[in-house]
Protein backbone atom coordinates (compact mmCIF):
# COMPACT_ATOMS: atom_id res chain seq x y z
CA UNK A 1 0.00 0.00 0.00
CA UNK A 2 1.23 3.45 -0.68
CA UNK A 3 1.93 5.62 2.16
CA UNK A 4 0.47 9.41 1.45
CA UNK A 5 1.82 11.22 4.69
CA UNK A 6 5.34 12.48 5.49
CA UNK A 7 5.90 10.43 8.72
CA UNK A 8 4.97 7.02 7.56
CA UNK A 9 7.40 7.98 4.18
CA UNK A 10 9.77 8.52 6.67
CA UNK A 11 9.31 5.35 8.87
CA UNK A 12 9.16 3.17 5.18
CA UNK A 13 12.47 4.74 4.19
CA UNK A 14 14.43 4.39 7.87
CA UNK A 15 13.38 0.95 8.36
CA UNK A 16 14.80 0.02 4.70
CA UNK A 17 18.20 0.92 6.19
CA UNK A 18 18.59 -0.69 9.30
CA UNK A 19 22.12 0.14 10.06
CA UNK A 20 20.36 3.77 10.39
CA UNK A 21 17.73 2.87 12.07
CA UNK A 22 20.28 1.71 15.11
CA UNK A 23 22.28 4.77 14.42
CA UNK A 24 19.39 6.79 15.00
CA UNK A 25 18.52 4.59 17.94
CA UNK A 26 21.90 5.48 19.89
CA UNK A 27 21.50 9.31 18.83
CA UNK A 28 24.28 9.51 16.84
CA UNK A 29 22.76 11.10 13.38
CA UNK A 30 22.75 15.17 12.83
CA UNK A 31 18.54 14.76 11.76
CA UNK A 32 18.71 17.91 9.88
CA UNK A 33 21.82 16.48 7.98
CA UNK A 34 20.01 13.20 7.42
CA UNK A 35 16.62 14.97 6.22
CA UNK A 36 18.04 16.14 4.03
CA UNK A 37 19.92 13.29 2.37
CA UNK A 38 16.64 11.08 2.52
CA UNK A 39 14.40 14.34 1.42
CA UNK A 40 14.69 12.52 -2.45
CA UNK A 41 13.25 9.35 -1.29
CA UNK A 42 10.54 10.86 0.44
CA UNK A 43 9.56 12.69 -1.94
CA UNK A 44 9.57 10.15 -4.43
CA UNK A 45 7.37 7.87 -2.06
CA UNK A 46 4.75 10.60 -1.32
CA UNK A 47 5.36 12.15 -5.22
CA UNK A 48 5.41 15.64 -4.14
CA UNK A 49 7.57 17.73 -3.33
CA UNK A 50 8.02 18.52 1.05
CA UNK A 51 10.56 20.71 3.36
CA UNK A 52 13.04 19.60 5.25
CA UNK A 53 11.29 20.69 8.75
CA UNK A 54 8.73 18.65 8.63
CA UNK A 55 11.04 15.62 7.69
CA UNK A 56 13.02 16.74 10.77
CA UNK A 57 9.48 16.69 12.90
CA UNK A 58 8.79 12.97 11.74
CA UNK A 59 12.17 11.34 12.23
CA UNK A 60 11.90 13.17 16.09
CA UNK A 61 8.86 11.41 16.40
CA UNK A 62 9.95 8.61 14.97
CA UNK A 63 13.27 8.19 17.24
CA UNK A 64 11.47 7.31 20.58
CA UNK A 65 9.18 4.53 18.97
CA UNK A 66 12.01 2.83 17.08
CA UNK A 67 13.80 2.87 20.82
CA UNK A 68 10.53 1.26 22.68
CA UNK A 69 10.55 -1.48 19.87
CA UNK A 70 13.95 -2.28 19.75
CA UNK A 71 14.21 -2.66 23.50
CA UNK A 72 10.74 -4.83 23.99
CA UNK A 73 11.88 -6.90 21.20
CA UNK A 74 15.41 -7.88 22.27
CA UNK A 75 15.38 -7.70 26.10
CA UNK A 76 13.79 -10.58 26.73
CA UNK A 77 15.66 -13.00 24.63
CA UNK A 78 19.37 -11.13 25.18
CA UNK A 79 18.84 -10.75 28.88
CA UNK A 80 18.51 -14.22 29.00
CA UNK A 81 20.97 -15.46 26.67
CA UNK A 82 23.08 -18.24 28.24
CA UNK A 83 26.23 -19.70 28.51
CA UNK A 84 29.26 -18.13 26.02
CA UNK A 85 31.11 -20.75 25.10
CA UNK A 86 34.74 -19.94 23.49
CA UNK A 87 37.14 -21.91 21.49
CA UNK A 88 40.56 -21.09 20.05
CA UNK A 89 43.07 -23.07 17.50
CA UNK A 90 40.14 -23.91 14.86
CA UNK A 91 40.72 -23.73 10.69
CA UNK A 92 37.58 -23.30 8.35
CA UNK A 93 37.52 -25.58 5.44
CA UNK A 94 34.90 -24.82 2.17
CA UNK A 95 35.03 -27.88 -0.42
CA UNK A 96 32.47 -27.87 -3.79
CA UNK A 97 29.39 -30.37 -2.93
CA UNK A 98 29.88 -33.30 -4.42
CA UNK A 99 28.75 -37.04 -4.71
CA UNK A 100 31.09 -38.43 -2.85
CA UNK A 101 31.43 -35.23 -0.10
CA UNK A 102 28.71 -36.90 2.45
CA UNK A 103 31.51 -40.12 2.17
CA UNK A 104 34.48 -38.62 2.80
CA UNK A 105 32.29 -36.82 6.17
CA UNK A 106 30.90 -39.73 7.65
CA UNK A 107 34.80 -41.08 7.35
CA UNK A 108 35.65 -38.05 9.57
CA UNK A 109 33.47 -38.36 11.60
CA UNK A 110 34.34 -41.92 12.43
CA UNK A 111 38.11 -41.06 12.85
CA UNK A 112 36.73 -38.05 15.37
CA UNK A 113 34.55 -40.10 17.20
CA UNK A 114 37.22 -42.45 18.00
CA UNK A 115 39.52 -39.92 18.98
CA UNK A 116 37.11 -38.94 22.15
CA UNK A 117 37.87 -35.85 24.20
CA UNK A 118 37.00 -32.27 23.07
CA UNK A 119 37.57 -32.52 19.42
CA UNK A 120 35.75 -29.53 17.72
CA UNK A 121 34.36 -30.81 14.24
CA UNK A 122 31.05 -29.01 12.68
CA UNK A 123 29.94 -29.69 9.03
CA UNK A 124 27.41 -26.57 7.00
CA UNK A 125 25.98 -27.49 3.92
CA UNK A 126 24.69 -25.04 1.34
CA UNK A 127 23.58 -25.13 -1.76
CA UNK A 128 26.63 -25.12 -3.67
CA UNK A 129 29.23 -25.56 -1.22
CA UNK A 130 29.90 -27.33 2.41
CA UNK A 131 31.73 -25.96 4.88
CA UNK A 132 33.96 -28.09 7.66
CA UNK A 133 34.98 -26.06 11.01
CA UNK A 134 37.46 -28.09 12.94
CA UNK A 135 40.60 -28.24 15.36
CA UNK A 136 43.48 -27.24 14.05
CA UNK A 137 44.94 -30.26 15.34
CA UNK A 138 42.57 -32.13 12.41
CA UNK A 139 43.79 -30.04 9.31
CA UNK A 140 46.16 -32.91 8.54
CA UNK A 141 43.34 -35.74 8.65
CA UNK A 142 40.78 -33.33 6.86
CA UNK A 143 43.13 -32.78 3.88
CA UNK A 144 43.78 -36.20 3.38
CA UNK A 145 40.36 -37.39 3.50
CA UNK A 146 39.24 -35.15 1.18
CA UNK A 147 42.29 -34.57 -1.13
CA UNK A 148 40.13 -35.34 -4.14
CA UNK A 149 37.16 -32.87 -3.31
CA UNK A 150 37.45 -29.61 -4.78
CA UNK A 151 38.64 -26.64 -2.51
CA UNK A 152 37.34 -23.61 -2.42
CA UNK A 153 38.85 -22.16 0.70
CA UNK A 154 40.98 -22.55 3.70
CA UNK A 155 41.51 -20.55 6.72
CA UNK A 156 43.43 -20.91 9.92
CA UNK A 157 44.19 -19.46 13.29
CA UNK A 158 40.44 -18.90 13.91
CA UNK A 159 38.45 -18.99 17.36
CA UNK A 160 34.76 -19.62 18.05
CA UNK A 161 32.14 -17.87 20.33
CA UNK A 162 29.01 -20.72 20.68
CA UNK A 163 26.45 -18.07 22.26
CA UNK A 164 23.46 -20.31 23.78
CA UNK A 165 19.27 -18.68 23.22
CA UNK A 166 16.42 -18.94 24.95
CA UNK A 167 13.85 -20.84 23.23
CA UNK A 168 11.74 -18.17 22.21
CA UNK A 169 14.45 -16.05 20.35
CA UNK A 170 12.44 -17.72 17.16
CA UNK A 171 9.70 -15.92 17.78
CA UNK A 172 11.49 -11.98 18.22
CA UNK A 173 13.02 -10.53 15.15
CA UNK A 174 15.97 -9.00 14.88
CA UNK A 175 18.43 -11.02 17.43
CA UNK A 176 20.74 -12.08 15.21
CA UNK A 177 20.65 -8.26 13.58
CA UNK A 178 21.45 -6.71 17.39
CA UNK A 179 24.01 -9.26 18.16
CA UNK A 180 25.88 -8.82 14.65
CA UNK A 181 25.56 -5.12 14.60
CA UNK A 182 27.46 -4.84 17.74
CA UNK A 183 29.99 -7.07 16.99
CA UNK A 184 30.04 -4.80 13.23
CA UNK A 185 30.25 -1.56 15.02
CA UNK A 186 33.29 -2.52 16.40
CA UNK A 187 34.90 -3.74 12.83
CA UNK A 188 35.09 -7.23 14.01
CA UNK A 189 34.99 -9.60 11.14
CA UNK A 190 32.87 -12.66 10.87
CA UNK A 191 34.42 -15.52 8.76
CA UNK A 192 31.79 -18.19 9.40
CA UNK A 193 28.37 -18.24 11.07
CA UNK A 194 27.06 -21.82 12.16
CA UNK A 195 23.21 -22.20 13.61
CA UNK A 196 21.20 -23.93 14.71
CA UNK A 197 17.74 -23.78 16.89
CA UNK A 198 18.81 -21.79 19.69
CA UNK A 199 22.42 -21.46 19.47
CA UNK A 200 24.93 -19.85 17.21
CA UNK A 201 28.80 -20.03 16.34
CA UNK A 202 30.44 -17.25 14.99
CA UNK A 203 34.12 -17.49 13.47
CA UNK A 204 36.42 -14.70 14.34
CA UNK A 205 39.72 -14.10 13.89
CA UNK A 206 41.88 -15.24 16.92
CA UNK A 207 43.25 -11.93 17.09
CA UNK A 208 39.92 -10.36 17.65
CA UNK A 209 38.21 -12.90 19.97
CA UNK A 210 38.76 -11.32 23.31
CA UNK A 211 37.45 -8.21 21.80
CA UNK A 212 34.77 -10.11 20.54
CA UNK A 213 33.94 -11.88 23.83
CA UNK A 214 34.27 -8.23 25.56
CA UNK A 215 31.12 -6.40 22.83
CA UNK A 216 28.66 -10.35 23.80
CA UNK A 217 29.46 -9.73 27.58
CA UNK A 218 28.73 -6.24 27.44
CA UNK A 219 25.27 -6.34 25.14
CA UNK A 220 24.03 -8.99 27.39
CA UNK A 221 25.11 -7.02 30.60
CA UNK A 222 23.35 -3.84 29.04
CA UNK A 223 19.95 -5.36 28.95
CA UNK A 224 20.55 -7.25 32.81
CA UNK A 225 20.89 -4.19 34.27
CA UNK A 226 18.07 -2.13 32.34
Amino acid sequence: MAVTTIPAAVELVIKNKPFLESALIEGIVNLSALSRKIKGEIEAELGREVNDGAIIMALNRLVPRLELISKMKLQKVVENIGDIVVRSDLADYSYINSKSLFTKQMQLLEKVSEMGGDVFCTFSQGVSETTIVVNTALCEMVEEIFASELMVAKTVDLSSITVKLPAENSIYPGVYYYIFKELAWDNINITEIISTTNEFTVLVASQDIHQAFSILMESKKKFSNQ
